[in-house]
């Protein structure tokens, strides 16, 4: 089975706790039905020098663990990374991504945050992708078997009178994130 994920963060975090939200794909590498897990998307420092220390290289490096992150705003050095897209050649990197598939079972899992911030609203940092993008990504898929698919939706928090959504989050707002992967979610109206 290939894992195929859809999210603001690689979730490739190798510190503990090990079953932590930040380290799911490694939980999910270590299935033996699983062969490899490819994350696209991802538009955060967790990519980048200094801290992909913190991610699994090993398996990255192995052909197991496939890392796709936004390079659109980084130095030119950084679009050199292995697996790095920019918004106008992503389609392209994901189709040839899809074929190289074949009759390989898919689950599909997306996380809300890898959405823009016009088409829904976080209390993570939000990503690039569109509906549309998404829309088009899984139709690519589809030819493919699908194992099942996850999507990451609204969680409501625990404290909901110091949460607020975006840059004027609480302090208590950004305690909360560090020990709490639900997203709270809410889609654009217009969706």
């Amino acid at each position: 089975m290939v894992v195929v994920s859809f999210d603001n963060h690689p979730d490739w975090d190798v510190r503990p706790p090990k079953w932590g939200c930040g380290g799911w794909v490694n939980r999910a590498l270590e299935l033996p039905h699983v062969r490899r897990v490819s994350v696209w998307g991802c538009g955060n420092f967790e990519c980048w020098w200094p801290h992909q220390i913190f991610g699994n290289r090993r398996a990255e490096r192995g052909g197991i663990l496939e890392v796709h992150p936004w390079a659109d705003e980084r130095p030119a050095k950084d679009r050199q990374r292995k697996g790095a897209i920019l918004r106008e050649n992503w389609r392209e990197h994901f189709e040839q991504f899809s074929k190289t598939i074949g009759e390989t079972s898919v689950y599909v899992t997306i996380d809300l945050d890898c959405l823009c911030a016009e088409q829904a609203i976080t209390n993570w940092e939000s990503g690039r992708f569109t509906i549309a993008d998404l829309e088009w990504a899984l139709g690519k898929l589809l030819w493919s078997s699908f194992a099942g698919s996850s999507v990451a939706t609204f969680a409501a928090p625990i404290h909901r009178r110091n949460m607020r959504v975006g840059n004027n989050a609480s302090p208590l707002n950004s305690i909360i994130r560090k020990f709490d992967c639900r997203t709270t979610t809410r889609f654009a109206q217009s969706i």
